[in-house]
């Protein structure tokens, strides 16, 4: 139930869903006045929320930053949290998504002995789909890369942070794994990550953000003005992300 309430809220909050929703309004409505404001509305928050430099500014307030990893840490295990992919079935492999930067960041430590072995914590984000698990299907693709089968460690029954948490901590008890170990995920989704991960008692982890969305801060005139479709789908993000972290406050989850 959790899992559709989460997929129909991540609807509602989209800024495109409430300049429909005040577009709608404003067709219907029967003022001049009334409709005026809410056309005027509407753009208002389509500029917001796809302006460059208002989005680059909330993610960098929002997005967690932890020292550099230094060469000389090593770690047994690292924890790899999924929703980087989606499944081609026709030609049977993963298809990257952008914060599939999580496993090119991990990839490099794995490498040159950094990090032994990775577990990834990913099941099924599909409602209609809930048989493709990521972390089996990243494992499959990661072996044919000429990563050892035992290197790779999957839980692929989360479909949520919430999940990633419960499941994970079920594998290290099971693991007996004592050390500290290294958490991988967005810098913007750690916050929660984080929370949820330590909330079911695994605290020993040092964080290692990828998929940065905030970059240098830049004064450029099309930074600063000009409308961008990049930065509505990092709002969109964004907003989706406090959102979740909200609802997982609320819920005593993180």
């Amino acid at each position: 139930m959790f899992f559709i309430f989460s997929k129909i809220l991540a609807f509602l909050i989209s800024p495109l869903t409430w300049v429909f929703a005040l577009c709608i309004i404003a067709f219907f409505a029967k003022d001049k006045i009334r409709k005026k404001k809410l056309v005027i509305g509407a753009i208002i928050v389509l500029y917001i929320f796809s302006n460059p430099f208002l989005v680059d500014e909330a993610m960098r307030a929002w997005e967690v930053t932890t020292p550099d990893l230094k060469p000389t840490q090593k770690y047994k295990y690292a924890i790899l949290l999924g929703g980087m992919t989606w499944y081609d079935a026709r030609q049977d492999k993963p298809q990257f998504l952008r914060s599939a930067d999580r496993l090119f960041q991990i990839l490099p430590l794995a490498g040159n002995h950094q990090v032994e072995k990775i577990i990834i914590t990913s099941g099924s984000g599909s409602i209609s789909h809930p048989e493709e698990k990521e972390a089996t299907i990243l494992k499959k693709y990661l072996v044919k890369c000429g990563y050892a089968d035992s290197s790779i460690i999957t839980e692929n029954e989360s479909r949520n942070t919430r999940e990633n948490a419960l499941f994970t901590k079920h594998l290290i008890d099971s693991l007996q794994i004592k050390d500290s170990v290294l958490f991988i995920t967005s810098a913007f989704h750690l916050r929660r990550a984080i929370g949820c991960f330590g909330k079911v008692g695994i605290t020993k982890i040092n964080a290692y953000p990828a998929d940065r969305y905030s970059g240098p801060r830049k004064f450029e005139l099309d930074h600063l003005f000009i409308p961008n479709p990049t930065a509505l789908e990092e709002s969109t993000l964004l907003l989706h992300e406090i959102m979740g972290w909200l609802v997982y406050k609320v819920k005593g989850y993180c």
